[in-house]
């Protein structure tokens, strides 16, 4: 028994298969913002495929602009283009100071438009005390009006564990994120439980190393 599609329907189909690919990011990003402060956790994990490549790697980064409260921003995706993304969102960041979420929108309009943004394959989540964002190449930016953002292959589970958190009287946004990260590293097998964690106050323009 045997069905025969037309060619055109097959390669619509067969189209699909590389996109969904490229969005299965293999990391664990969490952003928490509560009380003033938000914080940015990332893991360290580097893979190649089904390989553990490098346990130590460092994917989150501190964008600092003079005046202005550093931004924290972590990448799920190709490590080269990361680096691509991270330099276009600083220069957004130049033109718009101190407009992390309009800097994030102009990221998304010229990472859909242009040619050669278009085929990197990352995501990038970006915050400040004033909120957090996800950015994609299909031109999404998400906010995270519940105060928790995450991205990665991982990112379902910190999600749903800092979000169970949120809500618990006593927990600072470090201690969610902490637990979270701990909760959705021993989950997802792409990411390890050895972590980076970065924090901003609202009020003050600098960023700490926890």
């Amino acid at each position: 028994f045997f069905v025969f599609l037309p060619s055109n329907m097959l390669r619509r189909a067969f189209k699909t298969f590389p996109t969904a690919a490229k969005n299965y990011r293999t990391t664990t990003i969490l952003a928490v913002r509560k009380g003033g402060d938000v914080v940015l956790m990332g893991d360290k994990l580097v893979t190649a495929g089904s390989v553990a490549v490098k346990p130590t790697a460092t994917k989150i980064r501190v964008i600092t602009k003079k005046d202005h409260p550093d931004v924290l921003v972590g990448f799920a995706g190709s490590v080269a283009d990361a680096f691509s993304l991270l330099s276009k969102l600083e220069g957004k960041l130049d033109e718009y100071p101190g407009q992390l979420l309009r800097a994030c929108v102009e990221l998304a309009k010229a990472w859909r438009s242009d040619k050669y943004l278009r085929r990197l394959e990352a995501t990038v989540v970006a915050c400040d005390p004033d909120g957090i964002y996800t950015v994609d190449g299909m031109g999404n930016v998400l906010e995270g009006d519940s105060g928790v953002l995450a991205a990665g292959s991982g990112g379902y589970f910190a999600t749903a564990a800092a979000r169970a958190l949120y809500d618990v009287e006593g927990l600072s946004a470090e201690q969610i994120a902490r637990k979270a990260m701990n909760v959705a590293t021993s989950m997802d097998i792409h990411s390890n439980e050895s972590h980076d964690c970065l924090k901003v106050t609202k009020g003050s323009n600098e960023s700490q190393k926890l």
